[in-house]
């Protein structure tokens, strides 16, 4: 089997295997959206800060690279 065929075959295992385990974790999931902790005005807010700060920074890092 050349390298294009036993890449195909492991696409498929690789897809095959994702199928699976959405299939597997999905009850776990929809029962986690159900009866899972909701999350306050404060927490939201502390989640967009820290994402955006993260935003940010990586917005440095490119900045600085394009510059150097």
């Amino acid at each position: 089997m050349d390298g294009n065929g036993m890449s195909l075959f492991l696409k498929i295992g690789s897809a095959l295997m994702l199928g699976v385990m959405i299939v597997l974790l999905w009850p776990a999931a929809n029962h986690w959206l159900k009866h899972g902790p909701r999350g306050s005005r404060e927490d939201w807010r502390a989640a967009l800060l820290a994402l955006g700060g993260v935003i940010a920074f990586v917005g440095l890092l490119i900045l600085m690279v394009k510059r150097g």
